[in-house]
């Protein structure tokens, strides 16, 4: 089975990746982390993403476009990364997720991925 493992970190995680003394500690978790998941050779595909600041939000409002530089200034948290995992179940999902860097400072989430609908 298919799961997505969406990395949530907030605003002092994001912070972590460029501070001078928490950046090696950061990214050394990380980096040990998707070293595991890639041995274990469940990883489908999974990317990192950049800084919030970076993003661009998208909404139609009354038929016309909007556009959102960068994230709500209200947002906890923020989607810092995904992988997509082949396991044998949801427990074996969650134990993947449970040890993620971001378990304790920000959020896992785990959701089923959508098979593609059957072609007639």
């Amino acid at each position: 089975m298919e799961f997505m493992l969406a990395f949530n970190e907030t605003n002092a995680e994001v912070a972590k990746k460029t501070d001078p003394e928490q950046s090696a500690a950061y990214w050394g978790a990380w980096n040990a982390y998707v070293g595991a998941i890639a041995q274990a050779g469940i990883m489908v595909s999974g990317n990192g993403l950049q800084a919030p600041h970076t993003g661009t939000r998208v909404q139609i409002v009354d038929g016309k476009r909007q556009i959102h530089d960068g994230p709500y200034p209200d947002a906890k948290e923020h989607l810092a990364g995904y992988f997509i995992i082949n396991v044998d179940s949801l427990d074996d999902a969650l134990e993947w997720a449970a040890r993620s860097p971001n378990a304790s400072g920000g959020s896992t989430e785990v959701r089923p991925v959508l098979p593609p609908p059957e072609m007639s």
